[in-house]
Order: C-alpha cells, then structure tokens, then sequence
C-alpha cells in the first residue's frame, strides 16, 4: 500500500464519482461543464477539508485535441496524456468480469492540496494494463468513448470497479455521491452487499435490502435533456454482467425495456438534487413522484479569478479564498484598481487571441464572450441569426466577439454549428472582430472568462441544468447577458448583475431571443459601455458583490456536508 494514501484512509468516507473531473489543464480528463465542476468540488473539499474521496476514469485520450479546418469544420485528435507526469500509480489491482473475461483495474493517485495545505485523494481509474486483452486496455482511453458497448464497459469499471478499488484499498465509505448517472451501477454492487437471503425473506419481498443501500447513496442530476440520460439495452447488460443481479429486480429500478442510469440513481438514492432552482423544477416534472432538493452550483474562487483581481481581493479582503461570501463587501473596492484589474485580465485576453487565432482585438472596444459544448440548445448560432442587423449595431456601437466551445464527435449538428460560426466570422470581416479560439480548455476558459467585458449565454429554456460559466465571469467583475435559465434565474437583477434577453417563461423561440438579444445590445448595453464608464464600474462592483459571494463552490459544498451527506 502506497504511504501516500494512508493519512487518507482513516477520514475520508464520502465517495465522489464523476465520469470525468478537470483537475487541471493537463490533465485531460474532462470534456465540459460537467467535469469542471466535479474539480471545482475537489479543490473546495480540501479547502474545506471534507472527508471525501474522488473516483473517476484516468481517460489516456482524453476527450479530444480540436483543430479546425480550411472549410472551418471541426477535426477531432486523440488528446493524449502522461498520468505518470502528475500521478503515482497505487499497488492495488482488482477485477470485474465483462463478458465472461477479468478486467483488471488499477488506480492512480492524484492527490489535491489546498493553499492551506489541507488534501483530498483522486482515484483514476485506469484499465491499459498487460494483464487485460487488448480491446480492455482501451477501456479507460477515451472520455466519453463512441458507441454503446464502449460507454457501458466504461460505467462497468467506473461503478462497480471503483467501489471494489475503494474496498481494496482500506477506506470505509458510508457515503456515495453519484455525478451523474455514469457511475449508478456501483448501486448494483451494493445491492448485492445488501442481499437478503431466501430464509429471511418474506414471500413477495424484494431480494434486497433497498433501503440500505439508499440510505448510502446521494444523486446528483444535471441534465434536463432526455438524450442525455444514458440508457442501454438489458440484452448488452446481460451479455457483458451475467446474472450479476437479479434482473427482474433490476427493471423495477431500472427501467422495464432499457436500463435507464437515472432511473437507477433515483431509484436508489436517498438524496436527489437538482444544481439549480429552476433545474429542479424541470427535474422534478421530468421524474415525476421523486423529492428533489436544490443546490445550486458554484465555482471555486482561486481557481476561476484572475491574478490582477485575486491581488485586488487579497489587498481588501485577505480570507476571500476560504469564504468567498465576503466579496459581498466588493461595493467598497476603489473604482480605479477595479478597472486597472479588468484592463490586465482583458490584456491576457488579446494576448491569448493573438497568439491562437492572429486576430487583433482592441482592448478600448467591448468583448463579448461565448464558450460552452456546441449543442444544438446552446443556441451557439443565435447572435448571429441577422447578420446585417448586427453590423448595424455594430456601426453605431462597436464591439467584438471571442467564441470557444467543442461538439461531441458524434454531434452532427454541434459540429455543423462550429462550421457555420467560421463562415460568420469571414462573413463579418472587415465590419465585426470576431474570433474562435480552437481546442477549448482550462486554461483558455480562464483566460476568456476574465477578459471579455460581457458574458454571453443563450440557451433554449428550460434545457440549461445551471451554466458555471458566467459565474466565473463575475468573480472578475464580467456583466452577463443571459436567457432566464439555470443559475441566471436566480442571479440576474436587472441593469445591476447584468441582463436578461427575454422573460423569464417565454419559451423563447430563436427568432423571438434574438430579437430580444439585438433590442437588449443596441439599446442598452453597448451604449452604456461606450457613454457611461462610471455606471459600468459600479455594475462591475454589483455583479462581483451579488453573485460572486453566493455562486461558489465552498458554499455549494458546505450545503452538501451539511443537508446531503450529514443525514
């Protein structure tokens, strides 16, 4: 057994799983908003020094390098990584038998400090190993690997493979936080620690205790989109896990004609939570008989604020990175070391642009920034849906904008959407600056949530779960400009955090949002930058004070300890 895991295996017994977790840019084991999060909670349970252990895939391929083409198409190449370069491997081994054959699973060891030193253990699972045939060595490559087979083998090893590592290893775990669906088949692992035996058990009972392994389980969902709920046949569950549990059983849990992960999950947890108010109201009518609780997203504040601002912050507030809820007191800032943090953050910005893209921004002009998953609900496509009107705009007030973001590979319309931003953007030379930055990651993320002057979000409501993005925006004083859903819901006020495009409710149709979003831009956004800096300062003040304080992962996870895993 490694040292380096022993001062962990007495205290830590909540178990984190998440298919994919951003520990750093590196470390290509995220793909999205999903993953982000799941690393925004690690660094803040060792901030917090929660007693949790994280479990995820070491993802070799990572999700993939983005190039794009002369046509402006997206091209995808594995992304591959060292986990020696920032893992030590662990000498523990176990198996799980898929399709009648033992894959072998080893974890590595990343271990997460905090700027106190305090540390939570991350588990990587990882199955490239000489004891396993070939096509299982692949297993653990690629993030979110193509086709049903692959995804099942890999929810195999994440669920049932990770619970026995955790076994293996020597921690004692009563707690088992699911991220997602990706890893509810560790629920059939404890089903089966929680087998009723025949003579103890009354005619027409379940064969297992049910509520003890509820009672172990905490589920959290994020995705109000119906394709997004994994869900595979029982013909390929019971050819890769024979008889592992029953299977009448497990389509009373499960689903009757296809095992549905989240059906799973909420079937056999005790906590559900939705990751945003309105996300839940929408969980709630998509389940309905569930209890679904609220708890609301955050991101963790080191991380996400830029060096110019985290120095502004530490002049003023020297705990802000432990509690966070004391930028509440950003009103007082002085608006001139507010903006000179801005014009450094925004420097990084152009720095960065010019370097991936040769564009040149003009750092006296407005950028607004859009970055998410290019997806078919993220509307990436509405700011652009007339364009001579946006050039008019853009005459009377100019402005430019920085677009990031990847489609699934197997996304036909998310990759169709990165082609047709490409031609927009040669469309609109020599009349708007527009940009995209390929291979979206970490470190760009930072760099364009920092730097853009307006933080743009406009999905089709009610399919955003909460969006993170624009939070990290307004730790750097970013004003957003969203659609009513997920988190801006709860942290739009208008003309002070920022702006709506729309109602809340209206459904919103691209034509409608857009109108919306031009009306919005032409009439008061845009006009306010150039005209009034004095009143954009103070609003810069107001988004870092009301939404920085309360949208961050420490209160996010001290509401977990407290009402989730605390029970």
């Amino acid at each position: 057994m490694s040292s380096s895991l022993d001062s962990f295996l007495a205290k830590a017994h909540i178990a984190y799983f998440s298919m994919e977790i951003a520990i750093r840019s590196e470390m290509r084991t995220y793909a999205g908003g999903l993953g982000v999060l799941a690393g925004d909670t690690a660094r803040s349970c060792a901030d917090l020094e929660l007693p949790v252990v994280f479990v995820t895939l070491v993802s070799r391929a990572g999700y993939f390098r983005q190039t794009i083409d002369a046509q402006g198409r997206q091209v995808e190449e594995p992304d591959y990584w060292e986990p020696s370069d920032f893992c030590e491997p662990l000498d523990a081994l176990i198996a799980v038998r898929i399709e009648g054959r033992q894959v072998w699973i080893r974890p590595w060891l990343y271990v997460q400090t905090c700027p106190l030193c305090h540390q939570v253990p991350i588990l990587l699972l990882d199955t490239d190993l000489d004891q396993n045939a070939p096509e299982d060595r692949e297993i653990t490559h690629n993030l979110y690997g193509d086709g049903d087979e692959y995804r099942l083998k890999q929810e195999i090893v994440l669920g049932i493979g990770g619970i026995r590592l955790l076994r293996a290893l020597g921690f004692n775990v009563h707690t088992y936080h699911l991220n997602e669906g990706h890893a509810a088949l560790l629920t059939l692992e404890l089903l089966n620690q929680w087998k009723v035996l025949p003579e103890d058990r009354i005619s027409g009972e379940p064969s297992y205790d049910i509520a003890k392994v509820r009672e172990q389980c905490v589920f959290t969902t994020h995705t109000p989109v119906e394709a997004g709920h994994d869900r595979f046949s029982y013909e390929l569950f019971e050819r890769f896990l024979p008889d592992f549990v029953e299977l009448s059983s497990l389509k009373q849990l499960a689903g009757k004609d296809r095992l549905n992960m989240t059906r799973l999950a909420l079937n056999l947890s005790d906590y559900v939570n939705g990751v945003a108010r309105r996300h839940t109201e929408t969980t709630e009518r998509m389940f309905p008989g569930y209890r679904v609780h609220n708890i609301t997203n955050g991101v963790h504040a080191g991380v996400w604020t830029h060096d110019a601002f985290a120095r502004l912050y530490q002049d003023h507030f020297p705990h802000w990175q432990h509690e966070p809820e004391i930028l509440v007191r950003a009103l007082q800032l002085p608006e001139a070391e507010l903006w000179r943090a801005h014009l450094a953050a925004k420097a990084d910005l152009v720095a960065k642009v010019a370097e991936l893209t040769g564009t040149t921004l003009d750092p006296a002009l407005p950028v607004l920034g859009f970055a998410r998953r290019m997806t078919g609900y993220k509307r990436p496509l509405l700011l652009f849906e007339d364009l001579d009107r946006l050039a008019k705009i853009a005459t009377a007030y100019p402005f430019q904008v920085v677009m990031a973001g990847k489609a699934h590979p197997r996304d036909a319309d998310g990759k169709e959407a990165v082609r047709e931003l490409h031609e927009v953007v040669r469309n609109l030379a020599g009349k708007i600056t527009c940009t995209f930055l390929p291979d979206y990651d970490m470190d760009i993320a930072k760099t364009l949530v920092a730097g853009a002057d307006v933080w743009l979000n406009t999905p089709l409501p009610p399919f955003e779960a909460s969006g993170t993005s624009g939070m990290k925006a307004a730790l750097n004083g970013g004003l957003n400009l969203s659609v009513l859903d997920g988190w801006w819901v709860e942290a739009c006020i208008e003309g002070v955090t920022g702006w709506a495009i729309g109602k809340d409710g209206d459904g919103g149709s691209n034509h409608d949002h857009a109108t919306a979003l031009y009306d919005k831009l032409e009439s008061v956004v845009l006009p306010l930058y150039h005209a009034d800096p004095e009143r954009w300062r103070w609003m810069m003040k107001q988004a870092i004070a009301n939404i920085a304080y309360y949208f961050n992962s420490a209160r996010m996870m001290r509401r977990y300890a407290a009402e989730a895993y605390l029970r």
